[in-house]
């Protein structure tokens, strides 16, 4: 299967095969002219596909060398890149060689902020393994790295010039990751497509699902193809990608990075956004309900229960959310399931929004 991405500046192919990582060479021979290749990826991905890639960009033609950070999000930070921009100096990297970023989320992220900035951009593909990047993360163009004040405060825009998916990977994946990535699928389905949000209530759990795995990673892509070329750069419709990232982003942030994923995050930030919604007769009755059902039948968590999170810093980090305009933000909430609406607010009303006092 393959979709092309088409914005007003740059168009780009995503391939969506099983098996296709083992003919990454002939993918990449004709995107790039041969020249010199980064493969980024972290100690855990490298060990499973690192020799695959490299061989298969090698025999291509392609000079490689392999970089590899510490696995998680913590390796999503300036001091990292700091380090990936010293190794691709020392390599002698110019604006014609290229970066394939080999891995999860936080690998796309990192390398591919790394490419938009070393000599101001140069060549980029994405080759994500993890389900989470598959359907979300790893097409749009948004790379970034984490601060200590809040998640991808540091970041650019930049499309890739090809994303290659191979389904066949996450089969190494561990079941936590696999729900991680089905978190924003059901996000994608309840933003823009009912007929997909049907089809997942029919899947028994994660495991049942995984085994339509490709089918329901292009339904989840087409989503998010839809709202990225109308708004390439996050400034209009392509907000309702962010349901459940306001709460989610200052959960993951303020419990610290790793303690809860990313998707486990959102998860809980959909469920807290639509009781607060539908207390407040902004979202239909049982919208929150439905939505909660279906995360607790693929095991993702639907509350902070068990958490220790200062009420504190939780506003501090909504306060510093990317979405945040001076003391306004705009937060995303469902008309139906199916279709999502963009609600500006002051920011302090959106404290009083969310009962953070009472749910925290």
């Amino acid at each position: 299967m393959m979709l092309t991405i088409k914005t007003a500046n740059h168009e780009y192919d995503i391939l969506i095969k099983k098996g296709a990582l083992k003919t990454m060479g002939e993918w990449l021979q004709s995107l790039w002219v041969p020249q010199k290749i980064a493969v980024i990826s972290d100690s855990r991905v490298s060990e499973l596909y690192a020799k695959t890639v490299v061989q298969q960009l090698k025999a291509a033609g392609f000079t490689v060398t392999l970089m590899v950070v510490p696995e998680g999000e913590q390796s999503k930070s300036l001091t990292q890149a700091a380090k990936l921009y010293e190794q691709l100096a020392e390599q002698t990297f110019t604006r014609t060689d290229g970066i394939v970023a080999l891995g999860g989320g936080v690998i796309g992220d990192l390398a591919g902020f790394v490419a938009s900035t070393y000599m101001r951009g140069i060549h980029f593909v994405q080759v994500p393994t993890s389900l989470l990047a598959q359907v979300d993360s790893s097409i749009g163009g948004k790379t970034g790295v984490n601060t200590a004040t809040a998640k991808n405060l540091v970041g650019t825009f930049y499309q890739p010039d090809g994303v290659l998916i191979d389904p066949e990977v996450l089969s190494t994946l561990e079941p936590r990751r696999i729900r991680e990535g089905i978190a924003e699928i059901v996000k994608s389905a309840a933003i823009a497509d009912e007929p997909f949000w049907e089809e997942l209530a029919t899947y028994r759990d994660e495991f049942d699902l995984l085994t339509h795995a490709e089918s329901v990673i292009v339904q989840a892509l087409k989503v998010k193809q839809t709202v990225v070329e109308e708004d390439e750069f996050d400034n209009g419709s392509r907000l309702i990608l962010n349901f459940g990232h306001t709460i989610g982003h200052a959960i993951e942030k303020t419990a610290g990075y790793g303690v809860v994923s990313h998707g486990e995050a959102v998860a809980i930030g959909m469920v807290l956004i639509s009781q607060a919604a539908v207390k407040k007769q902004t979202m239909p009755v049982d919208t929150d309900k439905k939505i909660a059902q279906m995360l607790e039948k693929f095991h993702l968590p639907i509350s902070v229960e068990g958490l220790e999170l200062e009420n504190k810093t939780l506003i501090q980090a909504i306060a510093n959310d990317k979405k945040t305009r001076g003391q306004k933000i705009k937060i995303i909430l469902l008309e139906k399931i199916g279709k999502a609406k963009i609600v500006p607010l002051d920011l302090a009303d959106f404290r009083d929004y969310v009962h953070l006092e009472e749910e925290i």
